[in-house]
């Protein structure tokens, strides 16, 4: 099977079940954006974390492929997964556990810290755009309504591991210095 297909050369590609549409579309930039939060879980994940965080990764990369599945599908479809309910549920439970772990924060940090932390706080920021074309995506069509929750829900959960990945690589969370904290020093 060859990767090429020229189907989409002329700015558009198919959804499943059939349908096309551009591919600026907002159903496109939705499940794409997942996409690119999937990818930098990939960068992360190659970067070096412990293997409980690696596993836990590679859990939420393969959901990302349902969710990304479930945007680029219109409709009902019997044979495609769907986020749902349970599985918000999870990211909250993982959300507590990790948030044990940590030192409560009591000022806003900076993404950084080491490289599989500031690559965490890049699949978050990239979770947040995604959430922000479903949301847009919601407005002009039908779509699953966990998609959105669950969109919420995992780039907090990747808050708390990139804090949770600095932590456990000895590297301090970087505080966040307001202009008036700057002058005053």
């Amino acid at each position: 099977m060859r990767i090429y297909t020229r189907t989409g050369d002329a700015g558009d590609t198919g959804l499943w079940g059939g349908q096309r549409v551009p591919k600026d579309s907002l159903r496109v930039h939705a499940y794409g954006s997942v996409d690119e939060a999937n990818a930098v879980l990939g960068i992360a994940r190659a970067s070096g974390l412990d293997d409980d965080l690696d596993q836990l990764l590679a859990q939420i990369q393969n959901q990302l492929f349902v969710l990304g599945s479930d945007l680029a599908t219109p409709g009902e479809a019997a044979s495609i997964p769907r986020i749902d309910t349970a599985d918000i549920d999870l990211l909250e439970q993982v959300i507590d556990k990790l948030e044990r772990e940590l030192e409560p924060l009591r000022q806003f940090i900076l993404p950084g810290g080491g490289l599989a932390a500031a690559l965490l706080h890049q699949a978050r920021t990239v979770c947040r755009r995604a959430e922000r074309w479903a949301v847009s995506l919601s407005h002009e069509e039908a779509i699953n309504p966990h998609v959105i929750a669950y969109l919420n829900r995992l780039s907090d959960l990747l808050f708390v591991l990139a804090r949770n990945a600095n932590a456990r690589a000895g590297v301090a969370d970087t505080p966040w210095n307001s202009p008036r904290q700057q002058a005053q020093q």
